[in-house]
């Protein structure tokens, strides 16, 4: 195959663009950010919305190029993976212009930095780009995906390994940033090292794993599995066991179960595991060593459950540079915030809600979680987001856009909490609804709290009708003989009829105390 020399940068700069005119569905004060990160299987780029503590993606392209293919063998970079990659970047560099991004970080990994000719397409790529590019160390790599995990997950304790085609890094995400190693047991690598047996790969990876051990400390014995390979694993997985949720960031598994499982795809033709249309065709020649090295990582090091990450080197990279106060927000909490500013009527009305829900929860003696408090919180930020649907499908509309959402720092059955949350608010609670199927993953309590939130929305949003400022102005006692009372002032008399008395029925039902409405003066 041979392909066209990628031309050299125009010396003439691209034309001046107007502002954009940003839609409904982009927050005006962001500026577009670009990571590109130079692997050594794919050459991604991953724009933005804007470099906040829950940054949306506008756009995410990766070619594999497979630059490190051969690369243990000759030492060089693969000539036509090369030209690919330039001509990606070109691309890549045409896209920035257009979507008006403001920063651009490149980022270069093992095979860039270890094969002979890598500084001379380094300095190919600066002056395509125009770009400095930061060739991250072994140590530079760990350090940036622990950091990744720190954005994608609320309160980490573990190990992370990140799996790319050259390398893995390895570190405890609670140690500091020095504390990381790289081993040379990338997928690409891997296959060339062990002459595309998977036995000898397996041989491989143990004696590498069995010489590298890793600290666990006091940290909790999860395993953070980074890089595209080991999403894959993780996807395959949530396929073949019909999991009703195609979420694969936070997906968490047993560790045995795990191991099981990469057997089976290490041992199998994959053409023969259902559920494998769910991994894209150009992830699935590495699919097998992933699987090796994985199950080498759970014999070895001992981890109790494997918690995949959709984040990694590139989230990590802009996560080290927010400041100590955009570090502290809660990544979930904010992502939920921004997204009720987007689609709810009245984003102050949401916040309302939960300080009103919070307040309503105290005094029915409900104790929270730390976790269920996030939880209930995100669920009044976007208990409206459904309006704009037909009622007959907002509870559906919402349940799937609630399930899916590109939220990080929440568990899956934090994700069943919002879905429930939000499908009750809409569908109602009476018996015959019955339960979304992401309900199977929250537990009878979590699935309570659910149903409770949803109550108090039901009644809540009758008394508003989504409205800042009327929350305040409504009170609630709960008395010591199991009962209770919305109380409204006398300007809001009007507000009570037959609708809300009978959501006030449901939500007695659902708290188990005999609730009503009373005029205060």
């Amino acid at each position: 195959m041979t392909l066209p020399k990628v031309l050299p940068a125009s010396p003439v700069s691209a034309p001046a663009r107007k502002p954009l005119r940003l839609g409904q569905g982009r927050l005006p004060e962001r500026v577009p950010v670009a990571v590109i990160d130079i692997g050594s299987n794919s050459v991604r780029q991953v724009i933005y919305e804007g470099q906040t503590r829950a940054p949306a993606v506008l756009f995410n392209e990766k070619i594999l190029c497979g630059l490190g293919e051969g690369l243990h063998q000759s030492g060089r970079l693969n000539e036509i993976a090369v030209e690919r990659a330039l001509r990606a970047l070109r691309r890549f560099r045409q896209l920035q212009h257009q979507t008006q991004v403001g920063d651009v970080h490149i980022l270069a990994t093992a095979a860039a930095r270890e094969a002979e000719n890598g500084p001379q397409f380094i300095q190919r790529v600066e002056e395509l780009s125009g770009y400095h590019v930061e060739v991250l160390t072994g140590k530079m790599e760990a350090h940036y995906a622990s950091l990744g995990i720190y954005a994608g997950f609320h309160k980490p304790s573990g190990i992370v390994g990140d799996l790319g085609g050259g390398s893995l890094e390895l570190v405890n995400v609670n140690m500091d940033r020095d504390s990381g190693m790289t081993l040379p047991l990338g997928g690409l690598r891997l296959r060339e090292m062990a002459g595309e047996s998977l036995q000898k790969a397996a041989e491989i990876a143990r004696r590498a794993l069995s010489k590298s051990p890793v600290v666990w400390g006091n940290s909790a014995r999860t395993f953070y599995a980074v890089g595209g390979t080991w999403r894959s694993v993780g996807r395959l997985h949530i396929s073949n066991h019909d999991y009703p949720l195609a979420t694969v960031h936070e997906y968490t598994i047993d560790a045995d179960e795990l191991a099981r499982f990469c057997d089976k795809v290490a041992s199998r033709e994959l053409s023969e595991i259902r559920g494998i249309d769910a991994v894209s065709k150009n992830r699935r020649a590495l699919l097998p060593y992933g699987a090796v090295v994985m199950r080498q990582v759970i014999d070895i090091y001992q981890p109790e459950r494997i918690a995949v990450s959709s984040l990694g080197v590139r989230e990590g990279f802009l996560y080290s540079r927010l400041s100590k106060k955009e570090t502290g927000r809660d990544s979930l909490l904010t992502a939920a915030r921004d997204l009720s500013i987007l689609r709810a009527r009245t984003p102050d009305h949401c916040l309302e809600l939960a300080d009103w829900t919070e307040m309503a929860f105290e005094k029915l003696g409900i104790a929270e979680s730390e976790d269920e408090r996030r939880h209930r919180i995100a669920a009044c930020y976007l208990a409206d987001i459904g309006w704009r649907a037909h009622p007959d499908f907002r509870a559906r509309q919402a349940l799937e856009v609630i399930a899916n959402a590109g939220f990080v720092g929440i568990s899956h059955e934090g994700r069943a909490y919002l879905a429930i949350a939000s499908f009750h608010r809409y569908q109602g609670l009476a018996a015959k609804v019955g339960e979304p199927g992401v309900s199977v993953l929250a537990s009878p309590e979590t699935r309570r709290k659910a149903r409770l939130l949803a109550a108090f929305f039901r009644v809540l949003y009758l008394l508003s009708a989504s409205t800042a400022g009327i929350l305040p102005h409504i009170g609630f006692t709960v008395s010591g003989d199991g009962k209770g009372e919305f109380t409204l002032p006398g300007d809001l008399r009007d507000l009570i009829g037959e609708r809300p008395e009978e959501r006030v029925r449901q939500l007695s039902v659902e708290s188990g105390i005999e609730l009503s409405l009373r005029i205060t003066g």
